[in-house]
């Protein structure tokens, strides 16, 4: 069990849920994110997950260090549909690509981050299983036309290929690792992409760390 104490302060209201722990090896706190969620710090903490088809984007204001990172599983529904009365629509909203973008940036300045120094790192997008459809060519696409459109600085990418990827970003510095994953059951990364509480541990990983 975390103790309390090693976290330090509490997370931002609204983030409750995501679930922080006292990272050893990197000697910081860690919010681990799984899909469908998104994580915003004022803190100097890591923000921390998993990618299979699904993308990231780690988004900061470059000049406070306020930041965060969502993920999202499909690219964008229309916002008719999730303005219905069907809570379980309502609820998993943030699944989409252009609600999981709008939250993050959105609490990104609320808490003080501004818009003009915002930078945008991305990563995942991998089709990992060749019999599937390409969701993650499609996540890619949207993100970076999302980004385009919104006038959005984009720092550095790490898009598409056949690996799933963990990826650790520091709010505060704006860095992040990322490593590709190796020795990783597809079918775990895709049920953990499908189903919110699946977790993945011991994750193998191939070849040296990437900075972005």
């Amino acid at each position: 069990m975390t103790d309390n104490l090693s976290l330090g302060r509490p997370s931002l209201p609204g983030f409750e849920h995501v679930n922080r722990y006292w990272d050893p090896e990197n000697q910081i706190v860690a919010a681990k994110l799984l899909p469908g969620e998104y994580y915003v710090t004022t803190d100097n903490e890591m923000v921390t997950t998993v990618l299979g088809s699904c993308v990231s984007a780690c988004i900061r204001d470059a000049v406070s260090g306020i930041g965060g990172m969502n993920h999202f599983m499909l690219p964008e529904t229309s916002k008719s549909r999730l303005n219905s009365r069907d809570e379980k629509v309502v609820g998993t909203a943030l699944r989409y690509g252009n609600y999981a973008m709008e939250h993050l940036i959105n609490t990104i300045l609320q808490y003080g981050g501004k818009r003009k120094n915002l930078e945008v790192k991305l990563f995942g997008g991998g089709k990992i299983i060749a019999t599937l459809s390409d969701v993650g060519s499609r996540n890619i696409e949207f993100v970076l036309d999302y980004v385009d459109t919104e006038a959005l600085k984009l720092v550095s990418q790490d898009l598409g290929d056949i690996y799933p990827r963990k990826v650790n970003f520091y709010p505060q510095t704006g860095r992040v690792r990322m490593k590709k994953i190796k020795d990783l059951h597809n079918d775990t990364i895709i049920l953990r992409e499908k189903q919110y509480g699946s977790q993945i541990k011991d994750v193998s990983v191939e070849g040296s760390i990437e900075l972005f």
